[in-house]
C-alpha cells in the first residue's frame, strides 16, 4: 500500500538490496541518479553506477572491461581528458569514498546493449535497475509533437525492459529542460496521467535542497564544470541551479546562449515510473528489439514517427 508519508518510488524500493543506477540517454545523465543513489547508499543498499556512454571506450585496457559489452572505468582509466564524463565521476566517487567504478555501455543497438545488460546484471548479482533520465525523454511514448533526443533513453529502455529476475523504475529528472529540443511537457504530464491509470506512476518528490542527496549532486557537477569545460552539462547544470534556488533565465553556459531558459524549482523533482508498464506505452519499442546499432535505433524511430498521428502541441495553461 502506498502512503503519502512514504514516497511510492522508495516504497518499491524498500526490499532492494543492490541496485544499479543507470544513466539511459549518455552523457552526463548517469549524475541525475546521484541523489536517488546517495539515498539509497544512507538505507545501507549496496550501489552501483552505470551510464551509456559517448565517451570513447576503445582505448580501455582490456581489464578495464568487466563483461562482455561493459566497461568498467576506474579513475586512473585511460581515455579522453577533454570528455570522459564516467571518468569524471568515477574521480569524484574516490573523493568521496564511494566505490570508484562507473560501468559504460558502448552505443549500440537494443540487442547488444540487452545482453549487456545482463552481463552486468549477473557480474553485480544486483536484485534492481532503476534507469535515470536527465530530462524527460524517456517518458515519451512516439506520437507526441517532439521527442526530443530519444534515441539513446528508448534504447536503454527497451535493453532494460527485456531483463529478466530484477525489479526495475525509471526515474526522470530535469522536468522543461528538454523544452531546448523541442519536448512539450503538457505531454509530458498527459503521459504521467496516463501511466497513473495504468498504475505505472511512482509518484514525484523534490530533492530538498538542503539535503545531504543535494549537496553530493552540487558537488558532483560542479567537479564536472570543471573537468569538462568545453562540454559542460546543459541538463545538469540547469537542474543545478534550480537545486541552488535560481530562476528564470539562468545560463550556466554558453553553450545555450541565444536561447531563452526557465530555470525553476520543478526541475529539482523526481517522477519515478514502474519501467514495464512505461515501456509498454510507447509505440514502436517491440521493434527495437532485434537493432544492433544506434543508427538502427534511429531509423526505427524516423519510421515510426513517419506513420503515426501526432498529438498536436499544447501550452500548459498556467
Amino acid at each position: 500500500m502506498h502512503t503519502l508519508a512514504e514516497p511510492p518510488l522508495f516504497t518499491r524500493l524498500r526490499p532492494a538490496r543492490r541496485v544499479l543506477v543507470a544513466g539511459a540517454g549518455g552523457g552526463f545523465d548517469v549524475y541525475a541518479g546521484i541523489p536517488l543513489a546517495a539515498a539509497l547508499r544512507a538505507q545501507g543498499k549496496e550501489v552501483h553506477l552505470a551510464n551509456l556512454a559517448f565517451s570513447d571506450l576503445n582505448r580501455l585496457d582490456l581489464d578495464d572491461w568487466a563483461a562482455p559489452g561493459v566497461a568498467r572505468v576506474r579513475p586512473g582509466s585511460a581515455g579522453d581528458d577533454a570528455y570522459f564524463p564516467e571518468r569524471t565521476l568515477a574521480r569524484w566517487l574516490e573523493g568521496q569514498g564511494w566505490p570508484p567504478a562507473v560501468h559504460a555501455f558502448p552505443r549500440t543497438g537494443v540487442r547488444p546493449l540487452r545482453e549487456a545488460y545482463e552481463n552486468l546484471v549477473a557480474h553485480l548479482a544486483v536484485d534492481t535497475v532503476v534507469l535515470v533520465d536527465g530530462g524527460t525523454d524517456i517518458l515519451l511514448r512516439g506520437d507526441e509533437s517532439g521527442l526530443g533526443t530519444p534515441e539513446e533513453d528508448m534504447a536503454s529502455l527497451a535493453a532494460v525492459a527485456a531483463l529478466e529476475g530484477v525489479d526495475r523504475l525509471v526515474v526522470s529528472l530535469g522536468f522543461g529542460i528538454d523544452a531546448f529540443h523541442g519536448v512539450c511537457h503538457a505531454h509530458v504530464l498527459e503521459n504521467l496521467a496516463a501511466l497513473d491509470r495504468a498504475g505505472g506512476y511512482l509518484g514525484a518528490l523534490s530533492i530538498p535542497s538542503a539535503s545531504p542527496e543535494a549537496a553530493a549532486y552540487l558537488d558532483a557537477v560542479a567537479d564536472a564544470q570543471r573537468a569538462t569545460p568545453d562540454r559542460p552539462s546543459i541538463v545538469q547544470g540547469q537542474i543545478a541551479a534550480a537545486l541552488r534556488g535560481e530562476f528564470g533565465d539562468v545560463h550556466g553556459t554558453t553553450r545555450t546562449a541565444g536561447s531563452e531558459l526557465f530555470v525553476n524549482p520543478l526541475m529539482g523533482v523526481y517522477f519515478a515510473a514502474d519501467l514495464a508498464i512505461l515501456a509498454a506505452g510507447v509505440g514502436y519499442l517491440g521493434e527495437l528489439a532485434d537493432t544492433e546499432s544506434a543508427m538502427d535505433v534511429a531509423l526505427v524511430i524516423e519510421a515510426h514517427r513517419d506513420r503515426v498521428g501526432r498529438r498536436p502541441w499544447r501550452h500548459i495553461p498556467h
